[in-house]
């Protein structure tokens, strides 16, 4: 609630009570039953009764929901504890970006950490009932959740009140001082608090997860794909279909990145055997570009983005929203990507922060691209301007609340490669053989992520092994065994992930070649990105019927209402 709310008066939550969530089968049959009744409800509506924005939202809802319903189903196959994303390295970040508005946000965030240690003991309560499935996670990713812990949670570093979690909170508490929310006195009362509910609660609760997971290891059956437990292809397709948004079968996925790969590579080997000096330039010439500061490279993408993308200005009736970028605090640097935006609450767009992490050093052109992954035309501007749009036009505020992987992520990996021909024409005439050796850099990133999506459905749908993946990987030069065994546990430990992005990508340029399509001569990049950007977020089943419907054919119109059913 405090993520999405910064003001919960102004949605009538004033008697509230903070709370993080426990895990229990009670809970999830509990949600089960209200999630069947919420669809029972939902069948009852008549779309045609509706107006055409609540009808729309409809048609989201019940795919959503039903997709939802089928991962409900499976519930012991998820991981609370993944080494790359679980909620021993997630719930200390967003603790440490909780937001401090108010005095309230500060108590109420006291309280949430007062709660880590049942909230943990629920996450083993599970993982021992998944243990028993026979369901429970491969050793090797045991032996990293267990560092993990031990790292996040450093007892020297608490003791010295200089570990992050210290750190980040007397930084937010400053502001409310300085703005005289707060005085000194509640300040010091506030930092000694969370000192000591973060050695006496929450690192206790760290050690025992860690302990927990000690006496679980040795306890999974499988250390390969989903593909190998009883239910697990149901699980992926479950995956494939909440975390995109696409509703394809796994064949026709296969053969979408099998012809990109396949496209990419033989485009590429093309350019270099046209322009074999490109091979021979220095590792440092990605970094050599026109801009270093980062607030100079956002400048520069949003003047390249203005003719092919609507401004914030056609949907703000105010103040324009603001961007800074930071650099992440040297504590959290081990645990967090090379960049990252946080999305703002749906009652304060205003501020808009991108995170860099220093320790990865991303640089010139990449890291041109990385901020127009997360900030113009990537996450900020999408966000922002997705916001702004529902605030005018008074759109159902559930729409906020619905999660498209693919149709956020597929966006951004969109815009960042097209950031490539913008970065193309900025150094044109600093540096000549910068489009070609651009092009390399964009291919490379297409065949990487095209090849790792594919080996991610060789893992959990196909049951390919890590000397089959070793394999496919060496055929493109990815040959150590250090390298190609890290991706390869890194998929099984995180499966779709890499769908999420270029699947994701991939759907959004077959939804622009059916605009041209249908719109001829009236098509434009600008009319399709506003198209994409006010429809959303969705899944791509329903952009592609709500693009037609503008000029809907008969078999269009027959399938907008029951759009679950020709479903796979």
């Amino acid at each position: 609630m405090h993520y999405n709310i910064a003001y919960p008066a102004n949605y009538g939550l004033n008697g509230y009570t903070p709370i993080l969530p426990a895990y229990s089968l009670e809970r999830q049959e509990d949600a089960s039953r209200q999630l069947d009744a919420s669809l029972d409800f939902l069948h009852g509506i008549h779309g045609k009764r509706l107006n055409d924005s609540d009808s729309y939202t409809l048609r989201l809802l019940l795919p959503y929901l039903e997709t939802e319903k089928e991962g409900m189903e499976l519930y012991y196959y998820s991981n609370p504890l993944s080494p790359s994303s679980g909620a021993q390295s997630q719930l200390p970040i967003l603790l440490a970006e909780y937001t401090f508005r108010c005095k309230r946000d500060v108590e109420d965030y006291l309280s949430l950490l007062e709660q880590t240690d049942s909230y943990l003991e629920g996450i083993a309560d599970y993982l021992k009932e998944q243990s028993a499935q026979g369901l429970f996670m491969p050793d090797y990713s045991v032996d990293k959740v267990i560092q993990q812990c031990d790292a996040i949670m450093d007892a020297s570093l608490l003791e010295a009140e200089t570990h992050f979690l210290n750190t980040t909170f007397e930084e937010r508490l400053d502001t409310l001082l300085n703005e005289g929310i707060i005085t000194e006195d509640e300040k010091k009362r506030y930092v000694a608090e969370n000192s000591r509910l973060l050695t006496t609660v929450t690192l206790p609760a760290y050690r025992k997860m860690g302990d927990e997971l000690l006496l679980l290891k040795g306890s999974g059956t499988n250390a390969d794909g989903l593909c190998h437990y009883p239910k697990g292809k149901e699980y992926y397709l479950y995956l494939v279909r909440s975390n995109t948004g696409s509703y394809r079968d796994i064949g026709d996925i296969k053969k979408m990145l099998f012809q990109d790969f396949t496209d990419n590579l033989e485009t590429m080997a093309a350019l270099l055997h046209q322009n074999p000096g490109l091979a021979l330039l220095p590792d440092s010439s990605a970094d050599d570009f026109l801009y270093e500061q980062p607030s100079e490279m956002l400048k520069s993408l949003q003047q390249a983005m203005a003719e092919e993308f609507p401004s914030l200005k056609e949907v703000t009736e105010g103040e324009m929203p603001v961007c800074t970028v930071k650099s992440i605090s040297k504590n959290l640097e081990e645990y967090c990507s090379p960049a990252f935006y946080l999305t703002p609450p749906l009652d304060d767009i205003h501020e808009n922060v991108i995170y860099i992490n220093r320790k990865n050093n991303p640089r010139g052109v990449e890291l041109y691209t990385t901020l127009a992954h997360e900030g113009y035309p990537g996450h900020l501007y999408q966000t922002v301007y997705s916001q702004l749009f529902f605030r005018k036009n008074n759109t159902n505020l559930i729409r906020s609340l619905l999660n498209y992987g693919g149709y956020v992520e597929g966006w951004a990996m969109y815009v960042e490669l097209e950031a490539y021909n913008y970065a193309k024409s900025i150094m044109k005439a600093k540096m000549p053989e910068a489009e070609m050796l651009y092009e390399i850099y964009k291919l490379d990133r297409q065949i990487q992520l095209s090849l790792y999506s594919l080996v991610d459905i060789a893992i959990h749908y196909e049951g390919a092994g890590y000397s089959q993946v070793h394999k496919m990987l060496s055929s493109v030069g990815i040959s150590t065994p250090a390298t190609t065994r890290s991706i390869y546990e890194y998929i099984v430990e995180e499966p779709t992930n890499y769908l999420k992005y270029y699947l994701g990508y991939l759907e959004i340029r077959n939804l622009k070649q059916e605009a041209r399509t249908l719109w001829g001569n009236a098509y434009s990049d600008y009319r399709f990105h506003k198209f994409y950007l006010e429809n959303g977020p969705a899944d791509f089943t329903n952009l592609e019927l709500q693009l037609k419907s503008a000029n809907p054919e008969p078999s269009a119109l027959s399938a907008l209402q029951p759009v679950r059913a020709a479903l796979p």
